[in-house]
């Protein structure tokens, strides 16, 4: 389940053998606005019928407790702390297509860490 103001980060056909195999297909086109790739880990699979009792598909209260649960069950790590180290930023192409027609409100934007820092509101459409 998820939701995001990002192009790419949307169906995927079921082609895929291995939940590791799905998630990595979002690896480059899950990033933030400071284009930094940004997926570290993945959850083992959630059943969302436990929380059918809550109306979860037509209510937003419910989210909380499948958020809560997420951070609760266990994760897998992708990458190590050197691979990490490696990682490229976005190029301004992607960056660029993967915020086309985004919700520019609804984005995330972490404290900048310097004047140099580009954010969403700096690129012009």
């Amino acid at each position: 389940m998820a939701k995001s103001n990002f192009v790419e980060l949307r169906f995927r056909e079921p082609i895929y053998r291995t939940l590791r195999e799905l998630v990595m297909s979002y690896f480059e086109q899950f990033y933030n606005v400071e284009r930094e790739k940004t997926l570290r880990s993945y959850t083992v699979p959630l059943n969302l019928k436990a929380f059918d009792r809550f109306d979860w598909m037509m209510s937003d209260e419910p989210l909380e407790r499948i958020g809560q649960r997420l951070d609760e069950i266990r994760k897998i790590r992708v990458l190590t702390r050197r691979m990490i180290a490696g990682l490229s930023p976005i190029d301004e192409r992607s960056y660029r297509a993967g915020l086309f027609g985004a919700n520019r409100t609804g984005l995330y934007r972490p404290p900048r860490p310097s004047s140099l820092t580009p954010y969403i509101d700096d690129i012009s459409d």
